[in-house]
């Protein structure tokens, strides 16, 4: 993974400073993500992979916080982007996986990346995982997935042995009050002559 997956994963992606990993795991993408932020957030759902990640970082700019990725305990906006590697396939069922898209989506300031990497259903995943809960994510319907979860710009990319994923909040847009707003200020200044 550090070597192929990520690399491929995050080629010509700025990140931005402020950064959120979904799913750390043991940490073997956090040590990459480090350098290409100012500040680092994990969220990992296992207390006992939490406390070794935290001693691992041993960084100030990398804060762990023990949590569900389907269910974010953090405000709004809060993030430049947001990653996850070969961890989606542990979230189960697949609507939690959509929860978690949804989060992604909440938690990144406008305009803000989401990406990743997982691994495709096959023979050899499923001797791997025999034995453990798992939704296998099918790449080819997850860009309609990302979109529900309000995404745009999506791109996936799909090899034998890998798909990475690509998508971007859009910017602000006023709301539809703040359109009527200036919809009626507008229209009152042009109907109102100013002094002169």
């Amino acid at each position: 993974m550090r070597l192929h997956v990520m690399p491929w994963a995050l080629e010509d992606l700025d990140l931005g400073p402020n950064l959120l990993e979904l799913g750390p795991g043991y940490g073997a993408s956090t040590d990459l993500l480090l350098p290409r932020c100012e500040s680092l957030t994990c969220v990992e759902s296992d207390q006992r992979l939490a406390r070794a990640l935290r001693t691992h970082a041993g960084s100030p700019n990398v804060t762990v916080l023990c949590g569900d990725a389907a269910d974010l305990q953090i405000p709004d906006s809060a993030f430049n982007a947001a990653v996850c590697f070969m961890m989606l396939h542990h979230v189960t069922p697949a609507a939690r996986q959509d929860q978690l898209f949804a989060e992604a989506f909440r938690v990144l300031r406008p305009g803000g990346v989401f990406a990743g990497a997982d691994s495709p259903s096959s023979p050899l995943l499923t001797v791997a995982h025999l034995f453990e809960k798992v939704s296998m994510v099918d790449p080819h319907p997850l860009p309609g997935r990302l979109e529900a979860a309000g995404f745009e710009a999506v791109q996936v990319d799909i090899t034998r042995y890998a798909f990475r994923f690509r998508a971007r909040k859009p910017l602000d847009r006023p709301d539809d009050q703040t359109q009527a707003a200036l919809a009626e200020s507008s229209a009152l200044s042009a109907a109102t002559p100013l002094p002169v």
